[in-house]
């Protein structure tokens, strides 16, 4: 169809979903590897609800190697209902953003370096081993953030930044939220010259699907364009909600051409 990327969620339990068949993340995008060439292939997104740094990096570089280097990687803090779904106590958001950055920098640890040790407040690390050699350079991290601080995070140490924006009623006030996190990007970005990073928008989390008409699609992504994001993602169509729409919408779409370019 021409798109440049494709996703799944990494969740235990989807409130969104919570009693339909679900699958694991990781091996569905090794199954999605061996059958495909070009496309690249993501996870939206780990976060440190039920996965552990070391032992997730191991996956890690596991995927790359099977996708040649296609793996697209998005992390983010987590939220309900998988917070709970391995019977920790609930974390505050404050709680969750330390944890999620510790979880970051473990992680970028060991997929870069050999005989990794660390003593962190969430997570350790004993003598962790590099199985194929250092392939950090090779996974770029999508981190997600729509509050202040975990934009700043992400515009500081992502290669890329992922948002969803803020919860709103109305689309011109989604695009707004979304409009206020972008200066704070710009805003990082601007103390650091020669610094640049892609920007994924998910219109997933916006008030109207984008797949209700193509004319809305076209609207959604060209204001997106005019925030400076360089892709966008958007919900495969499904038959009942939620991400209720028409598979016409998204194949008059990739039979125009739009799905060839960001």
């Amino acid at each position: 169809m021409g798109f440049d990327h494709a996703w799944t969620y990494d969740h235990l339990v989807w409130g969104g979903l919570p009693d339909s068949l679900w699958s694991g993340c990781m091996p569905l995008l090794s199954a999605a590897a061996v059958v495909t060439s070009t496309i690249e292939l993501g996870a939206f997104v780990v976060s440190p609800n039920f996965r552990h740094p070391v032992a997730f990096s191991r996956e890690v570089e596991t995927l790359v190697d099977i996708s040649d280097g296609r793996f697209l990687l998005g992390l983010g803090a987590g939220g309900q209902p998988d917070d709970v779904v391995l019977g920790q106590p609930a974390l505050t958001v404050g709680q969750r953003v330390d944890r999620f950055q510790e979880f970051v920098g473990l992680l970028e640890m060991t997929l870069s370096e050999d005989h990794v040790d660390a003593d962190g407040r969430y997570f350790r690390a004993r003598n962790m081993r590099l199985g194929r050699g250092p392939v950090r350079d090779r996974v770029p991290f999508l981190l997600a953030g729509n509050g202040p601080r975990s934009v700043r995070f992400a515009a500081r140490h992502g290669d890329a930044w992922v948002t969803t924006g803020q919860a709103t009623e109305g689309l011109d006030e989604w695009f707004g939220s979304v409009g206020r996190a972008v200066a704070i990007v710009d805003e990082e970005l601007g103390r650091r010259p020669g610094r640049r990073i892609d920007r994924y928008l998910s219109l997933e989390a916006a008030p109207r699907n984008p797949l209700e008409s193509v004319g809305l699609f076209d609207d959604m992504v060209g204001r997106a364009a005019e925030l400076g994001f360089t892709d966008i993602i958007v919900p495969w169509p499904r038959d009942t909600e939620p991400y209720k729409a028409s598979m016409d919408v998204l194949e008059a779409i990739a039979e125009r051409g739009l799905g060839q370019s960001r």
